[in-house]
């Protein structure tokens, strides 16, 4: 959706999709077709030192254009969707003041609608509620997540991240109910079996770019059990090492994993009824072609 293309200042493009669906690649090559900087939207490749397992954009991708949101927090540290919601806008802001065009990419629902619909983040809890929740068990917990339509946290099995997410789901109620203005949002659409080999094929160029290696070093310098080390393939990468899982197995849970990760984040994306969807060279075309008429 494009909304206030009369205005003279560049308009947001938000590019969404699950992940391993090209929107990196996607939006390096619009950013640098349409003079655009890229601002990363995903609640992994915020902390430092995950880069391969978190798929972050290599060095190569980020000599190319202008990347943010990378490397904000050391693992461990505390990093909400309203710290990425602050930081977002102070970059939109600044992106658009050199007469470039903010881009803001990424699979992470929360971190891309909570800018997209202003969301209205607390501060606070309900503490009779949390500990209504705290009684419930793992699975109770993501079985109101499904029946409440509510994204189901990266670690589906810490109590603490379900609980957060079912709070979350109050700010449902201060957001608003349309795009904010002069923005453009559009989505990756997939054919599964062709998603399915490209997070297959994904999970083996991380093996073979040094994923272990990197997953050791950080937990040796940051511990196991920090917020960030909790999810995506680390915990994988720990039973690996204890000799729980062999590097086969890995790949295929991986692989799993990330399936899973995928579903979830399109559950979320496709009850935006203003994503303009679309396959890569459709939304390369689209996007291209609003540009044109809006700069």
């Amino acid at each position: 959706m494009a909304t206030g293309m009369e205005r003279a200042e560049p308009p947001l493009v938000v590019v969404v999709g699950p992940t391993a669906s090209g929107k990196t690649a996607l939006a390096i090559k619009l950013a640098v077709q349409c003079n655009g900087e890229i601002i990363c939207a995903d609640s992994r490749t915020v902390y430092k030192g995950m880069d391969i397992g978190t798929a972050k954009p290599t060095a190569d991708e980020q000599s190319k254009v202008s990347h943010w949101g990378i490397d904000l927090a050391e693992p461990g540290a505390r990093f909400t969707a309203a710290d990425f919601k602050q930081y977002a806008l102070g970059k939109i802001a600044e992106i658009r003041a050199r007469g470039r065009v903010p881009f803001l990419v990424g699979g992470a629902g929360l971190y891309v609608d909570g800018i997209v619909f202003d969301y209205q983040f607390g501060g606070g809890f309900n503490a009779s509620r949390r500990k209504e929740l705290e009684l419930l068990s793992i699975e109770a917990l993501q079985e109101y997540c499904r029946n409440n339509n509510i994204e189901l946290p990266q670690n589906t099995s810490n109590r603490r991240h379900l609980i957060r997410a079912i709070e979350q789901e109050s700010i449902n109620d201060k957001r608003q109910k349309e795009p904010i203005d002069n923005t453009i949002v559009v989505g990756i659409a997939t054919n599964s079996n062709a998603l399915r080999m490209r997070i297959t094929n994904r999970a083996e160029q991380l093996l073979t770019n040094g994923v272990v290696s990197e997953a050791t070093l950080l937990g040796e310098k940051y511990g196991w059990d920090n917020e960030a080390m909790t999810g995506n393939v680390y915990p994988l990468i720990k039973q690996h090492l204890e000799s729980k899982q062999t590097t086969r197995e890995l790949k295929d849970n991986f692989t799993t994993l990330d399936w899973k990760l995928a579903k979830r984040q399109m559950t979320w994306f496709r009850r935006n009824p203003y994503i303009y969807w679309g396959n890569i060279d459709e939304i390369h075309r689209y996007v291209s072609d609003v540009l044109r008429y809006s700069l």
